[in-house]
């Protein structure tokens, strides 16, 4: 009997811990979107420790947090100087930085990856992560357009594997999809809602289909604006204008490409039509092949359907 209640107890308290709310984080990525999901789990709160290879990187963006963090207290704190910058101290005080992932995981609740769009490094990155993480450890991606499922098949935790896509900017983008795969347990799943919501996100549940729900439909709608410009049907100019006003979009589909990259949208379409090759909305496009042959992404190089000075 006393082995029995002790295996119930010990049941129990896994359960439990399954269950606790996600409070220590281990962000892998100091790159713009790590670094902003890093600055918003802090801000509300969670602990977080910031990795990437590079020192240099994080000491950027441990930097480039604090300045955003001073962009909101002049205006929610322009009258209370020093409960802004006892804000920012707080916030800061949750990050860390490290160069060592395998060292900082072993008691971490969430492992969130915001690295390269390249499935092996993903793989081998989870892989390794996956032998010195504890068993509670909760991993995700914020992968826009890969697999979760492949990602996760690296590991030897697939129930506690989802995805988290967040949106740039982090700090102002108020939705996170949150990915659920054929193998991700009920716990998982809630758990990750959860701590979307807890940093003040809205979640949408989205299953492991091919760019989930916002890029499934505005990746093909880019394509088509420039096919619809390649044919001659319209400048871009004009197709910007057209959608800016007709459509109330805050942007227009070249003015969108050239802020999200030309690179980033060809990789996406370029792994959809591997998978895909017969759907006609995930057919490739010369015009954009083009530019980026040319090293023209957009904002970030200074020029792609548009010339940034």
């Amino acid at each position: 009997m006393a082995f029995f209640t002790h295996q119930v107890i010990r049941g129990l308290s896994s359960s439990a811990v399954r269950n606790a709310a996600i409070k220590h984080v281990t962000i892998i990525g100091g790159g713009q979107m790590g670094a902003g999901i890093a600055q918003v789990a802090a801000t509300t709160g969670h602990s977080v420790v910031l990795v990437d290879t590079n020192e240099e990187i994080l000491k950027k963006s441990a930097k480039g947090i604090e300045g955003s963090l001073k962009r909101v207290v002049k205006k929610k704190f322009a009258d209370k100087p020093d409960a802004g910058a006892e804000f920012i101290a707080k916030v800061m005080a949750n990050v860390s930085i490290s160069t060592d992932a395998a060292s900082v995981v072993g008691s971490t609740d969430l492992v969130l990856e915001a690295i390269v769009e390249n499935l092996k490094i993903k793989q081998g990155l989870f892989g390794a992560l996956d032998k010195v993480a504890a068993a509670h450890t909760i991993f995700a991606s914020n992968t826009s357009s890969l697999p979760i499922t492949d990602i996760a098949s690296s590991t030897s935790r697939l129930d506690r594997f989802g995805g988290l896509h967040f949106f740039n900017p982090v700090p102002m983008m108020k939705l996170v999809e949150v990915i659920g795969t054929s193998a991700t347990s009920q716990e998982t799943f809630d758990s990750l809602l959860a701590f979307s919501k807890a940093l003040g996100k809205t979640p949408v549940s989205c299953k492991d289909t091919p760019g989930f729900i916002v890029n499934r439909l505005l990746v093909p709608y880019m394509m088509e604006a420039i096919r619809l410009h390649e044919r001659g049907h319209g400048s871009k100019e004009d197709i910007d204008i057209a959608m800016k006003l007709g459509a109330g979009y805050p942007m227009g589909p070249f003015e969108l490409l050239d802020y999200v990259g030309l690179d980033t949208a060809k990789f996406i379409m370029d792994g959809w039509v591997e998978k895909d090759p017969d759907n006609p909305l995930m057919q490739p496009s010369e015009m954009l092949n083009k530019l980026v042959a040319e090293g023209k992404f957009g904002k970030k190089t200074g020029e792609g359907f548009y010339k940034y000075k």
